[in-house]
This record gives structure tokens, C-alpha cells and sequence, in this order.
């Protein structure tokens, strides 16, 4: 088959389960393993603001993972963001989150797995674990298929079916429901992938075992499953109307810049902090840099990569670029110095708390990251990154950009954020509204420093983060689709500074 279908045509599943636990990873990563193998192009996508899952689809496609995430970037920009990770691709997989009908907390049906499906206008095939029931199936089924008239579940996926006597209990009970089984697989240990304290091993630190579990995804779900009817139910999904996409337009289109480029790192007045002050208009947008109108120089932003730091959207760089920047990555771990002429360096997400020991004995890195900073320069820094520039980690020098401390916690802290921007810097300016997420076990003390990056309103009100010089560095993980002028602030700060 070959990749014709223009991006808001592209055929397409959404695959979700009632729980956690059920297998979605192993059967959307399968399902794209096996199409791509097929010779396929297949377009991979999660709902929600998880880093961990995409790189097994990468693995599973050769093709960068996108995350389509309602609560961070909007409604508005799930269908584009869509259309432009699938572009010139054969079929689009998106595996859902957590239970189909499981949003953003006491926020209704926003950012679950139901919601992207509507906003797609895609099938949904249901991963059940029938591990532990024969008949029951048929009620749980129905009442997933017929909770939301606006969803269409098109089929079910049968997972850790136990014997041919199993699976035919399960048959039975589901013909009566009127739901087709598209496929039956059974338990595998091969397709196990490993866990620890946030979820899966990230692939980086897998290489060649997560090359072999992902082969096995999809030797299995290419054995258990339907290809030919997921294939067509696929291929039922309706026409989207948005077009796709595009870093270079978005910066494009960004309103002209309202303020000059304000001395960074003042602490702001503490009503921007509450809902009256706090505002998404011109005045207070990220995009409000100060840009000129013709700089001809390109930046170099420095990406920090490798084991230690795998959590970023490919937007980010994506916008970066398309902002001006000459995107550079590099591996804490191995590089002993930044890249030759950087002038801006970007810290994402990822485990430094496995990698402690190995970051800080990595001095040279270590203190050129300090003198980074201590130049001015700006530096962005989420969760990950704000532990790599704390005093140390864990006991542990790190780059002692901020007078800070962080240690391991047995305390998940997990969910989405409101929150606010509290000082000028590097990325927003004061009252900049941006949507985050939190994702960690680990705690900094103290949590913000006298210029706080953020101020969270919701689920609970407190402040967040250290801005100082060119530094922001908070635990939130923002997706900068949803603000593409922070990446356009960003690049611009870079060329001046």
C-alpha cells in the first residue's frame, strides 16, 4: 500500500481498555509493529502527556511518537497536531489512557481517551483483560460501547485469554452483545516490558531488549488479530475539516510582540497569582517577546538527551527550529562540554535520580552548565532538569546553578496543572496562563526560589519554580504548542543575551 492519503484522511484507531493494566500498550505498539511490517507507514500517537509509551512507537514505526493531549494544548489542537504527525502515512494507531472514559480531574470527559476519540472521529477498539472473567465480558463491553452515543466502538481485543476453551466462553458472550472480536491474544511474558517508580522503562535505556519486546508486540497481535478488519474498520474513521499542524505558521501567525523584552527575573505583584489578574490576552501572552523584525543570526539551543533525559515533545525542537534555532543534542551523560557556540540550553524530563551518580561525575559538563548559566543564557528547565541544576540530588553534586536540594521521595506526584506565570523570564512574561503536568517522586527543597516561576491555581494554590538570570527551571511540563511564542521568546532571548 502506499502512503496517499492526505493528513485529516488518514485511516485510523484509537485503542482503549476500561482500566489501566489491560494491555493497551502491548496491543497499540503490536498493532503498529505489525501494520509497519506489513510495509505500512504508520503514524503513532498517545493520548495524555506521557513520554514513556511514544518510544516504543517509535521503535514499533521508525517515526517520531506524538502525544495529543486535550488539557495541555486544547481541543482545537488535537485533530491539527493529529493531521500533522500523520502526514503522508497509510494508518494512524493512537493508544488511549488510562480507562477509556478517565480525564483531567473534575474537568468531565476532557482529555480522556473518549474525548480524542470524538475528536477524531475515529473507531475505538477495546483492549479487555478477560483474564479473570468468561460471560461477564458481554456486560462490561456493552456498557462501554453504549455509555457515550458518540463514540463508536467498532470491535474488541481479547487479552490474556487463558485456553481455546477461554476464548470460546468469551466469543459466545460477546456475539449476544453484538461487539466483534478483532482479536484474541494470549499471555506472553516475552511482550513484558519492565517498570519501575513512573511507569515503563523508556526504550533509551532498553535499546536492544525494547527492539525484542517490541518485535514480539507484534508478532503476537499479527498472529491473534484481524489485521484486514482493524484495517478496514480503520479505514472508516471520518473526515477531519482542520488542516494540519505547522510550527512555521503557528510562529507565523503569532500577534506582534505588545511588550519589549523585560529585565528578567523580578518578582511579579501577587494578584497576577489570582483569577482576576491572571490573563491569556496579548498582555500577558508568552509570545510577547520583544522580537525583531530581522535577526539574522542563528542560535544555537543546546537539547539535553540520552538515558537521563528522554521526556520531550517533538514540538518543542520542532517550534525551535522553526523559530530560528539551530537544535543541537546532546548527552549529559557522555559529553563533557556542551556543543561548541551554544547559546541556549534546554533541559526536558527524564530519570537523573537512576542516573545521579554518573551526572555528577561528570564534572566538566557540570560546571560548563554552570557557567552556562552564570553568563545569563537561557536555560529551561523542567522536572528532570530542575533537579539536574539543583545543589545536588539524592547527596549528590549536580550543577549548583540553584541553591537548592533535591532528594528521592516515596510520594508519587501525579496530574495536571493550572498554573500561571509569576515572573518575567526567559519563556513567559508575568501572567502568561499555561495548562502543565506533574510527574515525579521526588522533592526540591526549597520548592521556589525569591522569583517563583509559576503560581498553581489548580487543584491547589502554591508557588512553583525558580527564575533567576536566564534560568526557569520548575517541575511542570508544559507542551509549547499550546503557546508557541514561548519557544519564539525563547529563541529570541538567545539571539540577544
Amino acid at each position: 500500500m502506499t502512503s496517499s492519503s492526505s493528513p485529516c484522511s488518514v485511516p485510523r484507531l484509537v485503542v482503549a481498555a476500561p482500566s489501566s493494566g489491560s494491555g493497551k500498550t502491548t496491543v497499540a505498539t503490536g498493532l503498529m509493529a505489525a501494520f509497519a511490517s506489513r510495509g505500512l507507514a504508520v503514524s503513532p500517537h498517545k493520548v495524555g502527556p506521557d513520554y514513556i509509551d511514544p518510544g516504543y512507537h517509535a521503535l514499533a514505526t521508525g517515526r517520531v511518537g506524538r502525544n495529543l493531549d486535550a488539557y495541555l494544548c486544547g481541543p482545537e489542537l488535537v485533530g491539527p497536531l493529529f493531521a500533522h504527525g500523520a502526514r503522508g502515512c497509510d494508518l494512524a494507531v493512537v493508544e488511549g489512557v488510562m480507562g477509556m472514559f478517565d480525564g483531567a480531574a473534575g474537568e468531565g470527559e476532557l482529555a480522556s481517551t473518549a474525548h480524542v476519540a470524538k475528536l477524531l472521529r475515529a473507531p475505538v477498539v477495546l483492549v479487555v483483560d478477560a483474564s479473570s472473567q468468561s460471560r461477564s465480558v458481554a456486560a462490561l463491553v456493552h456498557g462501554f460501547a453504549s455509555w457515550d452515543p458518540e463514540v463508536r466502538v467498532g470491535g474488541v481485543i481479547l487479552n490474556k485469554v487463558a485456553s481455546d476453551r477461554h476464548e470460546a466462553l468469551l466469543r459466545e458472550a460477546l456475539d449476544a452483545a453484538g461487539v466483534p472480536v478483532l482479536g484474541v491474544l494470549r499471555r506472553a511474558p516475552q511482550v513484558d516490558t519492565p517498570s519501575r517508580h513512573l511507569g515503563l522503562v523508556p526504550v533509551a535505556e532498553r535499546q536492544s531488549a525494547a527492539v525484542e519486546a517490541v518485535a514480539a508486540m507484534g508478532v503476537q497481535v499479527d498472529a491473534g488479530c484481524d489485521l484486514e478488519a482493524l484495517l478496514a474498520l480503520a479505514r472508516s474513521a471520518g473526515a477531519l475539516s482542520c488542516a494540519a499542524w505547522d510550527a512555521a505558521e503557528v510562529l507565523g501567525s503569532s500577534p506582534p510582540p505588545p511588550l519589549p523584552v523585560p529585565s528578567l527575573g523580578a518578582a511579579p505583584p501577587d494578584p497576577r497569582f489570582g483569577p482576576e489578574g491572571a490573563s491569556s490576552s496579548n498582555a500577558g501572552r508568552a509570545d510577547g517577546a520583544g522580537l525583531h523584525s530581522k535577526v539574522p543570526e542563528q542560535p544555537k539551543i543546546a537539547v539535553a538527551g540520552g538515558p537521563a533525559f528522554t521526556f520531550s515533545y517533538a514540538e518543542h525542537a520542532e517550534l525551535l527550529a522553526a523559530a530560528g534555532a539551530d537544535v543541537v543534542v546532546f548527552d549529559p551523560l557522555r559529553d563533557e562540554q556542551l556543543p561548541d557556540g551554544t547559546r541556549g540550553l534546554v533541559i526536558g524530563g527524564g530519570f537523573p535520580e537512576v542516573y545521579a551518580a554518573e551526572l555528577s561525575a561528570n564534572e566538566p559538563l557540570r560546571k560548563a552548565v554552570g557557567a552556562l548559566a552564570e553568563s545569563g543564557a537561557p536555560v529551561a528547565a523542567e522536572c528532570a532538569g530542575l533537579l539536574y541544576l539543583c545543589r545536588e540530588l539524592d547527596g549528590l553534586p549536580m550543577c549548583g546553578v540553584l541553591d537548592a536540594s533535591a532528594r528521592m521521595s516515596e510520594r508519587l506526584t501525579l496530574g495536571y496543572r493550572d498554573a500561571v506565570a509569576l515572573s518575567d523570564s526567559v519563556l513567559a512574561v508575568t501572567g502568561t496562563r499555561m495548562r502543565g503536568h506533574e510527574f515525579h517522586r521526588t522533592v526540591v527543597e526549597p520548592g521556589s526560589g525569591a522569583a517563583p516561576a509559576w503560581g498553581v491555581r489548580a487543584p491547589d494554590r502554591r508557588v512553583e519554580g525558580f527564575v533567576q538570570q536566564g534560568v526557569h527551571a520548575s517541575y511542570l511540563h508544559t507542551h509549547w504548542a499550546a503557546e508557541p511564542g514561548v519557544a519564539r521568546r525563547f529563541v529570541e532571548r538567545c539571539r540577544t543575551s
